[in-house]
């Protein structure tokens, strides 16, 4: 190969290189800065970020977006039940999908491919809102905690199959075979072996578990009357509302200074909505960057 070809190589993958880093950079800023918006947005006077001029850093910098929030005794009750119910959840989230999908995996469990389909049936069809409600009715689930914990989500089909998925690939049946030979049952096994084995998609399908539950809703707008037992969104979105409300209400008079303020209460209920999942993600990111190449093609 000649000189000039090396050198057209050369140019060619540095200039590949080049317009990658720079896409790659597009995108990075297209994620990332409508989350550092809301953030200057939720300090700054909402006149000037209404009229476009807060773009890059905040202008009229005042807190009175969160003390407002964070004044609100509800705030507190709200954190504390979703704390609860987003704990609680998750663990019994993960004690009911790593078995099942354990069983799943298995080779010799005969069954497993009807069952299979059972559970991957409830993805396409549901029995709608109204039955739903008559059975966690008739469970005395509603206005209860446990409504959060028990629910037709318990176990998410999806998460189930990422892994059932992640044991088939990684746990092999030679493993067992040689573990039982140790006289190790499959309930030794699992324990012993499966589980210290399996932190990435543990640590996967767990944070999967804890956002759907710390952004759960619907459950509480459908299930919850009592106001000590309303989650962290459903007080977050009263508050929101109230507010929405003293805006539109005050006319000429005063809608400059109940717009300034409330929209950024509306920018700091995203941010105190949102920040405690975005403090947890980095501590789970290597084993998320793991997890996500689960069932991944593997030479």
């Amino acid at each position: 190969m000649s000189t000039d070809s090396l050198k057209y190589r050369g140019l060619n993958d540095r200039l590949f290189s080049l317009f990658t880093y720079v896409l790659l950079a597009l995108v990075f800023l297209a994620v990332v800065y409508p989350l550092y918006f809301v953030v200057i947005a939720s300090v700054s006077d909402s006149t000037l970020v209404a009229n476009g001029e807060v773009i890059f850093f905040p202008k009229g910098v005042s807190l009175f977006g969160y003390e407002q929030i964070f004044q609100d005794s509800r705030i507190w009750t709200g954190y504390k039940n979703t704390i609860v119910y987003t704990l609680v959840g998750t663990a019994v989230n993960l004690l009911f999908t790593i078995p099942a999908a354990y069983v799943l995996s298995r080779l010799e469990f005969r069954a497993r491919r009807p069952l299979m389909f059972f559970f991957i049936f409830t993805m396409f069809f549901n029995g709608g809102l109204i039955p739903t409600y008559l059975l966690m009715q008739d469970l005395n689930l509603v206005n209860t905690m446990w409504v959060f914990v028990f629910n037709p989500l318990t176990i998410n089909v999806f998460n189930l199959i990422i892994t059932r998925t992640f044991f088939e690939n990684n746990i092999p049946n030679e493993m067992y075979e040689a573990a039982s030979m140790d006289g190790c049952s499959h309930f030794k096994f699992f324990f012993s072996i499966v589980l210290p084995l399996s932190k990435a998609v543990i640590s996967v399908i767990g944070l999967y578990y804890l956002v759907y539950h710390w952004n759960d809703f619907f459950n509480a707008l459908i299930y919850i009357r009592s106001s000590d037992k309303q989650p962290l969104q459903m007080i977050l979105r009263d508050i929101l509302i109230s507010n929405q409300v003293f805006n539109e209400g005050s006319g000429s008079t005063g809608g400059g200074y109940a717009q300034r303020y409330a929209d950024q209460i509306k920018y700091g209920v995203i941010i105190v909505s949102t920040l405690p999942v975005l403090i947890i993600y980095p501590f789970l990111q290597k084993y998320f960057e793991k997890g996500v190449l689960i069932g991944s093609v593997k030479g």
